[in-house]
């Protein structure tokens, strides 16, 4: 079993502008610097073994600051990066969620689907087994990475979560109950 906490980066420049970041780096906002400090508050001292970060840079930002100084080891990997938006990247948010069920299969122009980001989230998690089994272990991610964890945890299909609202929260828990690693499709 593996305790896996999602959270979602601190609010962006790009967020605060109405703009869908994708795979474009964005730094983080002074309000995303406080509420990143706000998380680190949250989670120090909540068992966290280790904390991984997509290496997108507001993500990255987010991690560094939430955790600076605790001893808690951050590891950043690009399979927790957003959907690719391709030539979409840094484009109109407003739009951007109203166009997304297109590109549920179908990749964004230069990028990937939908579908194909939540499989290489999917194989982030088919790989934390191999050394986090029975640990608690925080995510730092985005709307892909989250609806894969919705989607190879607890089951809900990405015809539904395309056509869901993004509601933030204080994080998401779920566990990864495996004998072996999670079924990647």
């Amino acid at each position: 079993m593996i305790e896996v906490v999602f959270e979602t980066h601190s609010l962006s420049e790009d967020n605060e502008r109405g703009a869908a970041s994708g795979w474009a780096h964005s730094c983080l906002s002074a309000e995303g610097r406080r509420l990143a400090w706000q998380l680190g508050e949250r989670r120090r001292d909540d068992r966290i073994a280790a904390v991984f970060s997509s290496d997108l840079r507001r993500a990255v930002e987010t991690a560094d600051l939430a955790f600076a100084g605790s001893g808690v080891p951050v590891l950043l990997d690009w399979r927790l990066r957003e959907c690719d938006y391709g030539d979409r990247n840094g484009g109109s948010a407003q739009q951007h969620h109203r166009d997304r069920a297109r590109f549920l299969d179908a990749p964004y122009p230069g990028g990937e689907s939908w579908r194909q980001a939540v499989v290489r989230v999917g194989r982030f998690l088919h790989d934390l087994p191999l050394r986090w089994r029975s640990k608690r272990v925080l995510v730092i991610g985005h709307v892909a990475t989250r609806w894969a964890l919705d989607h190879h945890v607890a089951g809900i299909p990405l015809e539904t979560l395309i056509s869901s609202d993004f509601a933030w929260q204080e994080g998401w828990e779920y566990t990864l109950d495996l004998p072996t690693s999670p079924t990647i499709s």
